[in-house]
């Protein structure tokens, strides 16, 4: 897996969440689509609700994910990926290390 993204637009403003726990950029494609890069910071336990379709793929670290209405949580690492569905959510708990993610909508 490449550790670039080629040809995008970068936003300059971070998306701040859970008080710094995790921070993102927007990256705007050609195409007039739009991606997050971002960071989970470690030990941290965070609960994301989600208007449309994501697709969240780990680029780094380790993390363990319950997707709403799924039984269990289930570990996810570098190269894997969850979708979560339109209008549900999903928590993430992080270890002694940050996840690095990208996310994609729609």
């Amino acid at each position: 897996m490449s550790d670039r993204i080629d040809n995008v637009s970068v936003g300059k403003k971070a998306n701040i969440f859970f008080d710094g726990k995790c921070v993102s950029h927007s990256v705007f494609f050609p195409d007039g689509s739009r991606k997050t890069v971002g960071v989970v910071l470690p030990d941290s336990q965070l609960t994301f609700n989600v208007g449309t379709p994501e697709l969240m793929e780990i680029t780094g670290g380790e993390c363990k994910v319950k997707i709403a209405g799924e039984p269990a949580f289930k570990t996810y690492t570098a190269g894997t990926s969850f979708r979560v569905a339109a209008n549900s959510s999903f928590e993430i708990h992080t270890g002694a290390s940050e996840v690095n993610y990208i996310c994609s909508f729609g």
